[in-house]
């Protein structure tokens, strides 16, 4: 018999799951995920978007569920895909109350399934898209450091609403610009791995007013349900991780994270 995982703890304090994708679970029905969500005091949900085939079906998550929102935009990894019609698609959705940011967006050298250039192109196109519709981003980056600060810095003092730096793996160099940009940073079950001091040693020295609780559902499952898919409701695991990192009570965690979610995303 395998050890017993531990239960997954419910706390009175609600937290805002700020970046998963719901259309990705495959090991659940998806009102079972929400139920259980729900049931760990998970209070909202953003869904998010990353390619032009899924536009339209986290927009039509987010317009059937009161408690769940999403983003529109298209991630480093599909860059290729961009076009006017994307572009068109985009900025229509985005006038959807539901919508609540521009993303998933950004630079992924490490893969470079799009052309570096054509990354670049696609994300200034897409944080244009952000200041024009005065709304936040939800930005991915990795292996890209330089690059998104050079970017960032160029763009974020035209940008009335900053957004996060999602699942936060970069160098601290990236961590400081960001924050000092106004942005925050998202750290999800990353944060649970024993190979991750370094992504650690960041969330050490982000101030807890910039500091966002996510999943990246169905990925990054947090310890200890490692190697299962992940889901909104594992939530609780990584606040508690957030808490002996930062060496914080645990209610301040959640109070501070739910607020900045709130103006992050401005719910």
């Amino acid at each position: 018999m395998g050890k017993k995982r531990r239960e997954i703890p419910t706390f009175e304090n609600p937290i805002i799951e700020t970046h998963c994708h719901l259309d990705y679970l495959k090991e659940e029905e998806l009102k079972d995920v929400l139920s259980k969500t729900l049931a760990h005091n998970i209070e909202k949900i953003i869904t998010i978007s990353v390619a032009p085939n899924n536009l339209q079906p986290v927009l039509e998550l987010a317009q059937t569920h009161s408690n769940i929102y999403c983003t529109q935009g298209i991630h480093p990894h599909e860059a290729k895909d961009w076009s006017d019609e994307v572009e068109k698609r985009i900025r229509e959705n985005l006038k959807d109350e539901s919508v609540v940011a521009v993303g998933e967006i950004g630079l992924d050298f490490y893969y470079n399934k799009s052309v570096k250039d054509i990354q670049i192109e696609v994300f200034k196109k897409q944080l244009e898209l952000a200041i024009e519709f005065e709304m936040p981003v939800v930005i991915h980056t990795r292996e890209a450091d330089e690059e998104t600060i050079e970017i960032l810095k160029e763009y974020a003092p035209k940008m009335k609403y900053k957004g996060v730096v999602h699942s936060f793996t970069s160098g601290q160099e990236l961590a400081k610009c960001a924050i000092d940009l106004g942005f925050y940073l998202g750290f999800n079950g990353i944060i649970t791995f024993n190979n991750a001091q370094n992504v650690r040693d960041v969330l050490e020295l982000c101030p807890l007013e910039r500091v966002l609780l996510e999943t990246d559902a169905p990925f990054l499952t947090p310890v200890p349900y490692r190697g299962k898919e992940n889901a909104p409701y594992y939530l609780p695991f990584v606040a508690e991780k957030v808490a002996e990192v930062k060496n914080c009570e645990l209610d301040l965690v959640l109070k501070t994270c739910y607020q900045n979610s709130m103006d992050c995303f401005l719910l």
